[in-house]
């Protein structure tokens, strides 16, 4: 299995909450298809796509939110060659006419009930004219193109699925991390240290969102832990506020991109950590988040931060050479304790969300070290690892299916 292979195109750079900017993608690349600007753009859309767009600010859009808004900036505004960072550099003296273009009824809007987790299908209409994408599963995976209803491609699903496939248990992602040659990545590393990184500072430097990061160090007094707690959490409260600073992803999300990188950032640059070790437990980090998060799905009920704050505290284990059983401990605690945390979309509430999936693997990494995890039987809790991990993918996808649907209920009021 190449891992470096795998990790390149999963830790790619995202220009705003992944969710929005797939939808400016797809539209954007509608756009291309169509040659004109659209006089109507039709958006079918499954619950998790809206639940994700509904609250969140839009980069690129002076603090905008919405769907409406996503779909017209990429169509009008954006450059799909750009992917997740097509929102990037637009031209914000445009942004009062698709204000305008919107409420005279520019974007019409669809739920389907029928297709769960992520897709999004924008059709974009100018006179006699249609374009159509269509995306699924992940954020840039476009299935199908076409043109005034002429097919220009279309991926069989059997073969992506097949073609997508990776191999992940822990042992292997942990010898991986501790073994492996990881020059193919080096540049995908330093990427994600300097923006995560970037962006955490900037919550902490200046007012975002809910400040849940200042607050969280305004307390933190001597625990260091907290500190760390802290910046993950600033770098979703700028990032859920609009900032226009790129963070590379994991799990096709930003805030869980951060929550699994910064703590080990910042762990790493307090202590003079070499390169090296800082990079395998960047490694392990997020292949251990990404793991968690193939059974699970991209987009669901299960709140994402959760996965992606169990692998960031594991890494930090990794990087100070805890053992691998001890780290396996560390993870099933955390998994087994905080995996009901619930998804109502991407906003404001993230950041705190972040500090406590953090502040719950600090308390089972302790938990680990002190002799007193969870035995196999407690709840969840299973005697073997990739069991546990399987068990919450359970849960979460099956489980929580119904749960995602009262949410999104609750949310948009039908």
């Amino acid at each position: 299995m190449d891992y470096n292979k795998y990790l390149r195109g999963k830790m790619v750079p995202a220009f705003g909450c992944t969710e929005p900017i797939a939808l400016a993608f797809a539209a954007s690349r509608a756009r291309c298809i169509l040659g004109e600007d659209p006089h109507k753009i039709k958006a079918s859309l499954s619950g998790n796509i809206i639940k994700n767009v509904n609250s969140v600010k839009v980069p690129g859009t002076d603090g905008r939110k919405g769907i409406e808004i996503s779909l017209a900036a990429g169509a009008f505004l954006g450059d799909y060659t750009k992917e997740l960072e097509v929102l990037s550099d637009v031209d914000k003296s445009k942004l009062e006419i698709l204000d305008d273009l919107i409420k005279k009824g520019l974007v019409d809007i669809e739920l389907v009930h029928e297709i769960k987790g992520l897709y999004i299908d924008v059709v974009l209409e100018k006179a006699s004219k249609k374009s159509r994408v269509v995306i699924k599963d992940f954020h840039t995976n476009i299935i199908f193109e076409s043109l005034n209803d002429q097919v220009l491609f279309e991926k069989k699903e059997d073969r992506e699925e097949e073609e997508g496939k990776v191999d992940l248990t822990f042992d292997k992602i942990y010898d991986f991390a501790k073994n492996g040659n990881y020059d193919d990545i080096v540049d995908v590393l330093d990427k994600e240290i300097e923006y995560n990184y970037a962006i955490a500072k900037e919550g902490i430097e200046n007012p975002w969102g809910a400040n849940i990061g200042k607050m969280v160090l305004e307390e933190a007094g001597v625990k260091y832990s907290e500190k760390l707690v802290a910046y993950a959490a600033a770098g979703s409260d700028a990032r859920m506020s609009g900032c226009e600073k790129p963070v590379v992803i994991n799990s096709g999300s930003g805030n869980q991109g951060i929550t699994v990188s910064v703590p080990i950032i910042i762990y790493a640059k307090d202590h003079n950590i070499g390169k090296d070790k800082l990079y395998r437990g960047l490694i392990f980090a997020n292949l251990i988040g990404l793991y968690i998060k193939e059974g699970i799905g991209e987009l669901s009920a299960y709140c994402g931060v959760v996965s992606a704050g169990c692998a960031s505290v594991c890494g930090l284990a990794f990087m100070e050479d805890e053992d691998e059983n001890l780290i396996k401990e560390t993870l099933t605690n955390a998994l087994a304790t905080n995996s009901g945390l619930i998804c109502d979309g991407a906003k404001e509430s993230c950041a705190i969300k972040i500090a406590s999936s953090l502040k719950m693997g600090f308390l089972a990494y302790k938990q680990a070290k002190s002799g007193n995890s969870f035995k196999a039987g407690d709840g969840i809790v299973k005697g073997d690892i990739d069991e546990m991990i399987k068990t919450v993918g359970h849960i979460a996808m099956e489980g929580m299916r119904e749960t995602d649907e009262v949410i999104l209920r609750e949310m948009i009021g039908k």
